[in-house]
């Protein structure tokens, strides 16, 4: 399976969907998602985006459905484009997928001693290895710091100066033996876990493509269109999270005259929906899933 979809039925279900609405799944991948949406429509649409090429191997022939091979922080141009604005409803699982992961190539995991990618997007002009090989110390330490929130962010980037300044970091292997004097007693997996995270974020440019993404679903969905988005660490999580319950996300709640809160949009669900026992027994990679769902109003 080229991805194995985490709270499927719970984010599906979140759309309310219209068998007749226009619908956009902007993380297509496997497209388990845009399949299930599909079976809910009868005379409706649904577009789809991953920048990711690879996942054009799994484009599904339907005449209603139409697959954008571009980052959905394009979501409004190509929207425009197609002409289907308004949506009635928009569906984000962030995050990598199962294959990107699982192939060996594209330095996803720490699995295998291989170049260290990190591009969802192989079009990307800058990889993790041109990152940890050219950017400034300084640099190093915020990205550290900012995006895998790790601690000592400094004395990792120091390790990694060092090291290159000797011979370049090519493979994970590499990074790993580079980061080995910081890494904690019995939290190598974790610690791993977040110098990529934070390497990959940065790579990809995931928050702030987000931040666009979540900006731009107000000019096209329709009142009562609904926004789920399942992510899988803090920083993905809090700017949803601002974004559902303020309509911006700084999360700074505006009010009018009478101290009534301004926004266009509203949660449906209080607090974020994580999967079951039952998920996690079967899809361990699952574990740190948080789905939200908002209405636009």
């Amino acid at each position: 399976m080229y991805h194995k979809p985490v709270l499927l039925n719970e984010s599906i279900d979140g759309l309310a969907v219209d068998p007749r609405g226009v619908y956009v799944d902007t993380t297509f991948g496997g497209g388990t998602h845009t399949r299930t949406i599909l079976e809910k429509l009868t005379e409706g649409r649904l577009i789809a985006f991953d920048q990711d090429q690879e996942a054009l191997a799994n484009e599904v022939q339907d005449p209603r459905f139409r697959l954008v091979n571009r980052n959905y922080r394009y979501l409004v141009h190509f929207l425009r484009y197609l002409d289907a604005i308004p949506v009635d409803g928009i569906l984000a699982d962030l995050g990598i997928s199962s294959h990107q992961i699982d192939t060996p190539s594209r330095g996803f995991s720490t699995r295998w001693d291989t170049p260290i990618d990190l591009r969802m997007n192989m079009k990307l002009k800058t990889n993790a290895g041109d990152i940890l090989n050219n950017y400034p110390e300084e640099k190093l330490a915020w990205i550290f710091a900012s995006y895998g929130e790790l601690d000592h962010p400094g004395r990792l980037a120091s390790l990694i100066t060092e090291r290159r300044s000797r011979q370049k970091i090519v493979t994970t292997g590499d990074l790993k033996e580079t980061l080995h004097p910081a890494i904690p007693r019995n939290r190598e997996n974790q610690f791993l876990a977040q110098v990529f995270q934070a390497l990959r974020i940065e790579v990809n440019a995931e928050l702030e493509s987000l931040q666009e993404l979540l900006q731009q679903s107000l000019k096209v969905l329709k009142p009562k269109g609904r926004l789920a988005i399942i992510s899988y660490h803090s920083l993905e999580d809090r700017l949803v999270k601002n974004f559902m319950k303020t309509g911006n996300v700084e999360g700074t709640v505006h009010k009018d005259f009478y101290g009534n809160v301004v926004t266009e949009i509203r949660p449906v669900n209080r607090k974020p929906i994580t999967p079951s026992v039952k998920e996690l027994a079967e899809n361990p990679r699952s574990r740190s899933a948080k789905l939200r769902i908002a209405e636009k109003i």
